[in-house]
């Protein structure tokens, strides 16, 4: 796990409920009034289906595709209203309400290069930025976070949320990892003691136990645990909530990555209701959980969510989808020029879909990171292309994204 044994001097590596660390970051801080962007990417593991998270029901084809599975303009469950051509799925209010702010925007038709369907290989693609799988053991955004200036960098740490990193920031970079215990939390007493004998024994990594005492008790404030294996869609929140516990401080993180499994929903998914709205519920729980836990950072965060591809436009014989191509990416934050849908749309006929069964890309996922990475946090269009997404040079940053 290259780049995972560092932390911050807040914090340190998080797995399984434990924490633990190697080496320390230098204390960072902002000088007042300076820019101090933070993001926040979140990676949807499964396959997201976008045209149930964002339907596009001004597309005739579209309900007769998509059966029970799409949106409606009207009834119990009606998406909630966008731009008169899209609606959102009736599970994600609070997106909704940052859209309506102009704090969110959604990316549709879009997908990375990769074109076929297995998840292994698309989630390599997606988190590692590179051309095709299995060619790096490093993430797009720990390359980033290593290519900002050197004082930028050691401002910026990164963050890791979760028992293991994800892919898309593992690298050169140092990460501080942080893990919603699943073990109950040591006493106080038993902390003593560990700290007494690594003193004797090893004083650097008392230190660091230290610190990562000091994280885990700021992160989980207000007894904030998960249960191991417990409800996927309190665990989303209960992350974000420890990420924005950490990254809300002035000498917190101010990178950071999440995954969320879950999103294969190949049975019983459901449309409005039932399964993916239960998943889309807990993801809109998480954003509101950062909105609120950053507080004023909130205006200087985007947060990312993007998944490996999308699922097929027609449903299965189990009220599913299969592996498709296209997706949706969702952006929100403070720090978003949002209230806009940004689509090329292809449309759903039979002729415009891609190999006859997915929604068509028409917008390379790359240059929306892209985007992000180059207004939001300054990197050259040089450094994109040499370090953190080489062999997409001809992929441009796609702009407007972010505020000016």
């Amino acid at each position: 796990m290259t780049g995972f044994a560092h932390a911050s001097r807040r914090g340190l590596l998080g797995a399984g409920g434990a924490v633990f660390a190697s080496a320390m970051l230098p204390k960072w801080a902002s000088a007042a009034g300076a820019p101090d962007p933070r993001l926040i990417v979140i990676v949807l593991r499964g396959a997201l289906d976008g045209l149930s998270a964002v339907g596009p029901l001004g597309d005739p084809d579209y309900v007769a595709l998509h059966g029970e599975l799409a949106l409606t303009r009207d009834g119990a469950h009606a998406a909630l209203p966008l731009d008169g051509f899209f609606g959102l799925n009736p599970a994600m209010k609070n997106f909704a309400r940052m859209y309506e702010r102009k704090q969110a925007l959604i990316i549709h038709a879009t997908a990375t290069n990769y074109r076929e369907r297995s998840h292994f290989d698309g989630q390599d693609v997606l988190e590692s930025g590179m051309p095709g799988p299995g060619r790096t053991e490093s993430g797009w955004l720990n390359r980033a976070v290593a290519a900002m200036p050197a004082g930028e960098r050691a401002r910026g740490g990164a963050l890791a949320i979760g028992y293991t990193p994800p892919l898309v920031l593992r690298g050169p970079a140092p990460v501080l990892g942080w893990a919603p215990a699943g073990l109950p939390p040591p006493d106080d007493e038993l902390i003593a003691r560990l700290e007494k004998l690594y003193d004797h024994r090893d004083p650097e990594l008392a230190r660091a136990l230290r610190m990562g005492v000091e994280t885990e008790r700021e992160a989980g404030a207000d007894g904030m645990t998960i249960k191991a294996g417990g409800d996927a869609i309190a665990e989303m929140r209960k992350a974000a909530e420890g990420a924005a516990r950490l990254m809300s401080a002035p000498d917190g993180p101010r990178h950071a990555a999440m995954a969320f499994d879950g999103w294969d929903t190949h049975v019983a998914e459901g449309g409005a209701t039932g399964r993916l709205a239960r998943l889309l519920g807990g993801l809109d729980d998480a954003l509101a959980s950062l909105e609120t836990g950053l507080g004023p950072a909130w205006t200087e965060t985007v947060v990312v969510v993007i998944t490996e591809f999308g699922r097929t436009a027609r449903v299965n014989g189990d009220s599913g989808c299969d592996h498709g191509t296209a997706s949706v990416a969702f952006l929100a934050g403070g720090a978003v020029a949002g209230g806009r849908i940004v689509a090329d749309w292809p449309g759903l006929k039979p002729a415009d879909l891609h190999e006859n069964r997915d929604l068509k890309p028409t917008i390379d996922l790359r240059a929306a990171l892209k985007g992000v990475l180059a207004d939001h946090l300054g990197l050259s269009q040089a450094r994109l292309a040499e370090a953190v997404f080489p062999g997409a040079a001809g992929v441009q940053p796609l702009k407007g994204l972010i505020r000016g």
